[in-house]
């Protein structure tokens, strides 16, 4: 019975942080106005999150994600810029394809849709490499496009979980208010954090 209790206690404990860190994030998203608040609000979600899945489940929640705001706000708008742009040329394809029905379209419909599932699970790596490595601008991207080729069986594990938490919120969308973004962030940190303790470990033994 006590270890039923403790279980108990231990999932509301998870389920109040995971709602704590997606409310602060919707918060400091709103404090820089959205556009400037976005990026350096999710980059202290993962940083958060990343402290968690390595064990360390007892920082002071709200001093982590307000330092990591205040000092990641100018260089994580930069990462931000890059996302936005790539972002925007991919909606630019969705919208030529869509209004263009020439056959010179439909013979390049392939390489863009392959362009675009790259360039998608490139950037699920950017955040995670950006707050467990200190890198370039240049490197994160570098690295985050060299893991996602490497690691299919990660990149299928982080579509799932956030094609699954995309239902669920669609479904119930007043749990996105509340886990939406800390899950996927959780689902795509811990994944990656998996291929970090790998490469480590090839590296060990190399």
């Amino acid at each position: 019975m006590n270890r039923t209790a403790n279980r108990a206690f231990m999932a509301t404990e998870w389920i109040m942080r995971f709602a704590y860190v997606n409310l602060l994030w919707i918060g400091f998203t709103l404090l820089g106005a959205v556009l400037l608040g976005f990026f350096p609000a999710t980059v202290a979600m993962f940083a958060v999150i990343r402290k968690w899945i390595m064990g360390e489940t007892d920082i002071p929640v709200f001093q982590t994600f307000w330092t990591t705001y205040k000092s990641e706000i100018i260089r994580s708008n930069g990462l931000g810029l890059v996302i936005v742009i790539v972002g925007g040329i991919m909606v630019l394809n969705l919208v030529f394809m869509r209004n263009s029905g020439d056959s010179f379209t439909n013979m390049i419909q392939i390489p863009l849709y392959m362009f675009m599932f790259v360039a998608v699970l490139t950037m699920f790596y950017l955040f995670p490499i950006y707050v467990h490595y200190e890198l370039k601008l240049r490197q994160i991207f570098k690295n985050s496009f060299l893991m996602m080729i490497i690691n299919p069986i990660e990149n299928l594990v982080m579509i799932s979980g956030v094609v699954a938490v995309f239902f669920v919120v669609r479904f119930v969308p007043g749990l996105g208010f509340f886990f939406g973004a800390s899950l996927t962030a959780g689902i795509i940190m811990g994944t990656v954090y998996l291929v970090f303790n790998k490469m480590d470990k090839k590296k060990q033994q190399a």
